[in-house]
C-alpha cells in the first residue's frame, strides 16, 4: 500500500527573501518571493509560513495564489528583519498537471542578512535563496 504511492519530486520551484527600496514609503524592505521556474503554470498555491526556534515560534501566515505562470515569480509577503534570528519555514503546496506538489523551504537563523545578498536572475533582484 505505502510502497505504491508516488510522492512527486519538486523542481525548479525556488523562495527568496530579497532586500528592495519601497518607492511607497521610502524604506528598504525584505521581502518573501516564490519563483516559478518551470516551463508551465502551477495553480492553487497555497503557502504557510512560521518563524521558529528552540525558545520561540511566531503565529502561521498562509496566502494562497490562485495561479503562477511559467518562469514568473510573485512577491508573498514582507518579512520583518527581527524574525531573522529564527528559522523560516515556508510550506508551499500546489498542482501542476493535475498533480499535487509539495515542498518545504527554510532559512536557516541568521543567513539571511545584507552580507550574503546575491543576484537572483529571475528576479533581477539581489536576495537569498532558500536551501
Amino acid at each position: 500500500m505505502k510502497k505504491d504511492i508516488t510522492i512527486p519530486e519538486v523542481t525548479d520551484i525556488e523562495m527568496a527573501i530579497v532586500y528592495e527600496y519601497n518607492d511607497l514609503y521610502k524604506t528598504d524592505d525584505w521581502n518573501v518571493y516564490l519563483i516559478n521556474n518551470k516551463d508551465v503554470d502551477i495553480e492553487m498555491v497555497v503557502i504557510v509560513s512560521q518563524g521558529f526556534s528552540d525558545k520561540k515560534t511566531t503565529s502561521l501566515l498562509r496566502k494562497k495564489i490562485e495561479k503562477l505562470p511559467a518562469n514568473s515569480f510573485a512577491k508573498i509577503e514582507y518579512i520583518q528583519p527581527e524574525l531573522f534570528k529564527l528559522n523560516n519555514r515556508f510550506q508551499v503546496t500546489f498542482f501542476e498537471n493535475n498533480s499535487l506538489f509539495e515542498k518545504t523551504f527554510i532559512f536557516k537563523e541568521n543567513t539571511v542578512k545584507e552580507g550574503a545578498l546575491r543576484m537572483i536572475s529571475s528576479l533581477k533582484k539581489r536576495g537569498v535563496l532558500a536551501k
